[in-house]
């Protein structure tokens, strides 16, 4: 039977808290909806790849396929403009390391349009395996919670830009999830994560060290013979690719390019010319790392800890866009079991108010979004905060989390 209208609208009067539920949820699910429809819109009109840096993995697969020099600028300058990349004084250039590069070899043997079409159909794959993942791993709450990381901004304007972060995602939770019974598996996803190694400088400072504490040698091993496998696919098609690539890093443009991130924010405010200052907050978070982790050795829990941990490591990064920060789902996410309504309505409303200012064609140079980051920071120690007030055990296991059924969001 039908409840009468003045039943729900007194729910809400009484509990203003549902109301905001609501709101978080509608707006979670018609944003992941939206991106999707356009996403799909933009590939069928055949008005956007050109745009996107997938342009620049499918100039570098274009090059790689056939022997030339995948970070040659003139060249990839070239096939993009062929390809429609008209208004950009600079080539979009890929700048992830060589063993990526059989990642994108096929894309060099297709068109444009169909390349951009399969690229955008992993990305969205991707992020919708990781996140189905850490919602099986957290013991499959009857909540919508997880709803956060379909919705979460910097993953929907990956997805937008064609960019890898959400690949590195899906490695980072492969990881997670396979580290304790399969660890040859759990070392080979790693391959993925090394997509971007600068975003992973204090996780990986710690994982090597825990692998030595722990013998876990197999782990090493799979992700020794993946990168291995991939550098070599590499180098059978240019011998010169690993110098090509170092030289792409020392470019000046490259150098002196302006990203919204604490460490490039560093070097420009102090000195733009000295690029080793923007590796100090990497440096000083390694040594955070290799602290933390040691005082809980014992203990350690890639789940638990590592939260904290990939926090971090994206706020030190040498360098990195918004859409990289898509690697804190599986951190944010363990937080926002934990929340309480108010706390997630905040991080959804966050979320949304970026999503606005990229539809509004705020460019991702801009420094305004410098705060994002570290944003993510705060709002998960809070809630770590708040949760332990509460008495939530912050050693509990994923499994161990409230079945929070009742509601579509906790208490």
């Amino acid at each position: 039977m039908l409840q009468p209208l003045n039943g729900p609208q007194k729910s809400w009067q009484n509990n203003p808290l549902k109301l905001i539920e609501a709101l978080v949820v509608i707006s979670c699910s018609l944003t992941f909806t939206a991106f999707v429809i356009g996403i799909g819109i933009l590939l069928m009109t055949g008005s956007s790849p050109g745009y996107r840096d997938i342009i620049s993995f499918w100039a570098a697969g274009h090059q790689i396929v056939h022997h030339a020099n995948p970070y040659d600028s003139g060249a990839i300058f070239k096939l993009e403009r062929l390809a429609g990349l008209w208004d950009r004084a600079l080539p979009l250039i890929m700048r992830n390391p060589p063993s990526a590069l059989c990642l994108v070899m096929p894309l060099g043997l297709l068109t444009l349009q169909t390349a951009s079409l399969i690229w955008s159909v992993l990305l969205i794959a991707s992020l919708i395996l990781s996140v189905h993942m850490l919602w099986t791993m957290h013991g499959r709450p009857r909540n919508l919670i997880h709803l956060l990381g379909y919705s979460f901004a910097p993953a929907l304007t990956c997805i937008l830009g064609g960019q890898t972060a959400l690949f590195a995602l899906l490695g980072l939770v492969l990881f997670l999830r396979l580290h304790r019974t399969r660890p040859f598996a759990a070392g080979a996803a790693l391959w993925l994560c090394a997509l971007k190694p600068h975003l992973f400088l204090p996780f990986a400072a710690v994982l090597i060290l825990w692998v030595v504490l722990h013998r876990r040698y197999t782990l090493l091993a799979g992700t020794v013979l993946a990168l291995g496998a991939s550098s070599l696919a590499a180098w059978l098609f240019d011998p010169q690719v690993w110098p090509q690539y170092l030289h792409l890093l020392h470019s000046p443009w490259s150098q002196l390019e302006y990203i919204p991130c604490l460490s490039i924010a560093l070097r420009f405010a102090v000195r733009p010319q000295a690029l080793w200052l923007q590796y100090v907050p990497a440096a000083a978070g390694s040594l955070w790392g290799v602290v933390y982790f040691w005082n809980r050795r014992e203990a350690w829990s890639w789940m638990q800890n590592g939260a904290l941990l990939m926090l971090v490591s994206v706020l030190v990064s040498p360098y990195g866009w918004l859409t990289d920060q898509t690697l804190l789902i599986p951190a944010l996410l363990l937080a926002a079991y934990r929340a309480t309504r108010a706390q997630i309505a905040v991080l959804a409303l966050v979320s949304l108010a970026i999503e606005i200012g990229q539809a509004a064609g705020k460019e991702m140079h801009s420094p305004v979004y410098l705060w994002t980051a570290p944003f993510w920071l705060l709002w998960y120690l809070e809630v770590c905060r708040r949760s332990a007030a509460r008495g939530f055990d912050a050693a509990a296991t994923p499994n161990d989390f409230p079945d929070q059924s009742a509601s579509a969001w906790p208490v």
